[in-house]
């Protein structure tokens, strides 16, 4: 079994104007550009999930007005007109933020970051400093956050995000402006900021691909599985493929190397055979019980069984037409039966006997009230994915539990392996070193960062528009998935939050005289 070497580059106070130029080129010639974001803290969690969303967005504006944004990931893929269709120079970088202001930086997150390798003392004494709000003099004229993530709007490039909402709320207080009070300005500011639209992989992953589960993790690895397969069987369809670059010896120093295989992880098997699998996991990413749970939460099995469940529906859907003209009668509750398997695909969570099933946020009016909280849990879990804490400690805190759960590394992967790096044009005219000493280099840290999170949110991304858009669609163009445009995933909502203007809201004060310095008159 193959394997590929990502980097990513890590980025802090005493590098960061070294990488610059590195930075705003990746920034500059990408086909679109996935972020992701680590947070100190997200205040009142259940708030988060009110069922009015100008109320959420009031919940999720307190927190960013509260608490920091610690790291932020950037992965830029730049599709390569010269090579195959849908192949991808891909440039990843992780900065370590210090906020200049005070904020609330909540202990079941310096917990849960600590866990995962964040390293505090790193942050502390070299973090990249930035203050949030609008903007002070001298802010967009020298080398600092506020001014990378205006090279990112200028860029006008597709921005791409996993359940982003808490994201794009965190990035416009911190490097933008101050966070208007109203929903409809703040969508509307956004759609003026990123013209070439937002995408969010977790409506993709649910709604456009409809995967049995959409966190990060489950997605990227299934997008990874499936590409990999289509690969190895030698399918005619397009197929994603990713290069890296190389990298002088210099900067080896600052890069952050994952090994990664393509057809997955070494798979938990035992005497028996696999072990159990843990539904809750299955099913949203998170255990209340966390590493105590005796069930396994490994993600690969898991996409697995879905895989082999979807197979045996099949088989015996099939079966059943194949008998249907040779039956006289039918069980009464048959057809039900029948237009549920041949329903689009979702899971079921077994809870102490009682059944529960997730369709797009919403609980049968048949659950039990027990199962109707595990749901809203799950839900509340899915909304926090990825940010402060994981998705089981979110649950946890909510249930008065404090057990934790250490998560299996996210796993990095090329699309076919077999590309050539590509160069890159680095600081500083350095030459470019071997890569005996790269691939030997173990990965440092936890797993849990926001660099190996934009890159998997950037590839679900990559694989869904390599699957749904034609050879020649060029995803800068923000045409590739126009289902997905400007729609952003809203946990337990049947339909996601779009990012347009409306006639009915302005743009904010601060965002227009911003674009306005920027850009001239709007």
């Amino acid at each position: 079994m193959s394997s590929m070497i990502v980097p990513v580059i890590d980025v802090q106070n005493d590098n960061f104007k070294e990488l610059w130029p590195a930075m705003v080129l990746a920034i500059k010639t990408s086909s679109f550009i996935a972020l992701d974001t680590e947070l100190s803290g997200l205040g009142s969690r259940k708030d988060l999930l009110a069922q009015c969303i100008e109320e959420r967005y009031k919940a999720i504006c307190n927190a960013a007005r509260t608490r920091s944004i610690l790291s932020l990931g950037i992965a830029c893929f730049k599709k390569l007109p010269d090579k195959a269709p849908h192949t991808y120079l891909v440039q990843v970088y992780n900065l370590t933020l210090l906020c200049m202001q005070e904020y609330v930086i909540e202990p079941q997150s310096v917990q849960f970051l600590v866990q995962h390798g964040f390293d505090f003392n790193k942050q502390y004494a070299q973090g990249i400093p930035y203050c949030k709000g609008n903007d002070k003099g001298g802010d967009l004229q020298s080398q600092s956050m506020r001014a990378l993530f205006l090279e990112v709007i200028q860029a006008r490039k597709p921005l791409v995000l996993h359940n982003g909402l808490i994201d794009l709320v965190f990035l416009y207080q911190c490097f933008y402006a101050w966070l208007p009070d109203r929903l409809g300005t703040f969508t509307a500011d956004l759609s003026e900021i990123f013209p070439a639209g937002i995408f969010d992989t977790k409506h993709a992953a649910e709604f456009e691909v409809r995967f049995m589960a959409s966190y990060l993790e489950y997605a990227y690895k299934k997008c990874k599985r499936e590409n990999f397969k289509s690969i190895e069987a030698g399918r005619p369809g397009p197929h994603l493929s990713l290069e890296f670059c190389n990298y002088t010896e210099r900067l080896c120093t600052y890069i952050d190397f994952r090994q990664c295989t393509e057809g997955g992880e070494e798979r938990e098997t035992g005497e028996e055979g696999p072990p159990a699998i843990c539904t809750r996991f299955s099913a949203y990413g998170w255990c209340p019980s966390g590493s105590q749970c005796t069930l396994s939460h490994n993600t690969d099995l898991i996409i697995e069984q879905d895989e082999q469940n979807k197979d045996r529906k099949r088989r015996r859907k099939n079966k059943r037409k194949f008998k249907a003209p040779q039956e006289v009668s039918r069980a009464p509750n048959e057809p039900d039966r029948v237009q549920h398997e041949s329903s689009p695909p979702n899971k079921q969570l077994c809870v102490e006997d009682d059944k529960m099933q997730e369709d797009r946020g919403s609980v049968k009016e048949t659950a039990s009230a027990d199962v109707v909280q595990i749901m809203k849990d799950a839900l509340l879990a899915e909304e926090v994915e990825r940010k402060d804490m994981s998705d089981e400690q979110v649950v946890e805190e909510a249930q008065g539990s404090n057990g934790t759960e250490d998560k299996c590394e996210p796993q990095v992967i090329s699309g076919n392996g077999t590309g050539d790096q590509s160069d890159v044009v680095v600081p500083k005219g350095e030459k470019e070193g071997s890569k005996g000493k790269e691939q030997q280099k173990k990965a440092e840290g936890g797993t849990h960062r926001a660099g190996f999170d934009a890159f998997m949110t950037g590839y679900i991304f990559a694989y869904v528009t390599t699957l749904k858009a034609g050879a020649e669609t060029d995803p800068s163009s923000g045409a590739c998935l126009p289902d997905c445009l400007n729609k952003v995933y809203l946990s337990g909502k049947s339909v996601p939050l779009h990012i347009v203007k409306s006639s009915f809201s302005k743009s904010s004060k601060a965002h227009t005289l911003k674009m306005e310095s920027v850009w001239g008159k709007i």
